[in-house]
């Protein structure tokens, strides 16, 4: 049996944060101790707190820091909130991700039983490219991809290249092929024919190469529509930073809730765990909030560093956890927006028992 430790940094971020992050370490620890995993977490400032320490939301020592690390948790960000200069900067979270060239975000919607959901048997994973499209704040090397030529106007870069939009179509050809073999290429090829359509073409071409994989596409406003009425059609969606961003809330939203809406960002080397919600300032510190999305996040995790690592132990974590969470839904325990009334701490511990009797 491997001896190794693998390092994890503890992002805790703004809002609900301090509150999801940690009781996603603790179940995550439960499964580790239970697969004869050794982690040695890392905690790391980060936020608002972090600016009234270091100055700034992200500060260079965690930067280095989470360099030399497996990968990490990140909790949620209230940007919005922070003092200027840091409200107009890019948030922490886009931040991480182009420091560290995490070029694909990878999002999964899972109905789990027990908990009101639109669509009661959703289960679809959305890759959305991570470095460029149309979010603006990422996709140039320097500066924001944004600028105003005359006070009344504003002009945004949107970029597709070659070179970014193969790499993350494998990894959905990739994903595609371990489950249920079928990848839905989102585009608006009929009207942003050169950027999207570029990116249509190039996941056409990357298709070639895994003729097991099934693919059809759709124009970003049909598959909105797509979603809501037949969502559980789908199995890989691939897609830009912008049209992911929106259509993962939405799957999210239909599968149950925002807060069961899990998400990695990687690299080849690294990877990120994040939920793909915000820090919900408005329910911070009451005990409330849905931890489930951060700990599904940390459970894509261990699922990715067993991967690289070849580690059977990791995936075994990650699906001690997914067993602990639906386990605990199940047996009728889930948080306010899942229908529940359970408290952020008292559906940590509803899975930590489930993780404890499942072993």
């Amino acid at each position: 049996m491997s001896s190794k430790t693998y390092r994890l940094g503890v992002l805790e971020g703004d809002g609900i944060g301090p509150e999801i992050v940690p009781a996603s370490v603790e179940i995550a620890t439960a499964a580790a101790r239970a697969a004869g995993v050794l982690v040695d977490w890392v905690t790391l400032p980060l936020g608002a707190s972090a600016i009234e320490t270091h100055g700034t939301p992200v500060p260079e020592e965690t930067k280095d820091a989470l360099a030399g690390l497996d990968g990490w948790y990140l909790g949620p960000h209230d940007s919005v909130s922070y003092p200027e200069p840091h409200k107009s900067a890019l948030n922490p979270s886009g931040t991480l991700r182009k420091h560290f060239r995490l070029f694909a975000n990878i999002r999964p919607a899972k109905s789990f039983p027990g908990a009101e959901a639109v669509c009661d048997n959703a289960d679809l994973v959305i890759v959305r490219e991570n470095t460029e499209g149309f979010y603006a704040d990422r996709n140039t090397f320097a500066g924001t991809g944004e600028f105003m030529p005359t006070p009344d106007t504003a002009i945004m870069l949107g970029i597709i290249t070659r070179e970014a939009t193969e790499r993350v179509a494998r990894v959905a050809f990739d994903l595609a092929r371990s489950r249920r073999k079928k990848l839905t290429i989102v585009h608006k090829a009929n009207v942003l024919r050169l950027t999207t359509g570029l990116f249509r073409t190039v996941c056409q071409e990357v298709a070639q190469d895994y003729p097991d994989v099934t693919v059809d596409d759709f124009h970003i406003d049909a598959m909105t529509v797509h979603l809501v009425r037949r969502a559980q059609d789908f199995d890989v969606l691939v897609t830009e930073n912008m049209f992911g961003d929106i259509l993962s809330d939405l799957a999210g939203e239909i599968s149950g809730s925002l807060g069961t809406a899990p998400s990695i960002n990687s690299s080849a080397t690294t990877a990120m765990a994040q939920a793909s919600h915000g820090s919900a300032p408005d329910i911070a510190g009451r005990n409330v909030a849905n931890p489930v999305a951060m700990i599904l996040s940390g459970a894509m995790l261990f699922e990715w560093l067993g991967a690289k690592h070849g580690d059977d132990r990791l995936a075994a974590v990650a699906q001690t956890i997914e067993m602990g969470v639906a386990d605990a839904i199940a047996a009728g325990t889930s948080t306010r927006d899942l229908g529940g009334s359970a408290s952020t701490t008292g559906f940590t511990a509803a899975v930590i028992e489930a993780i404890g009797t499942g072993q």
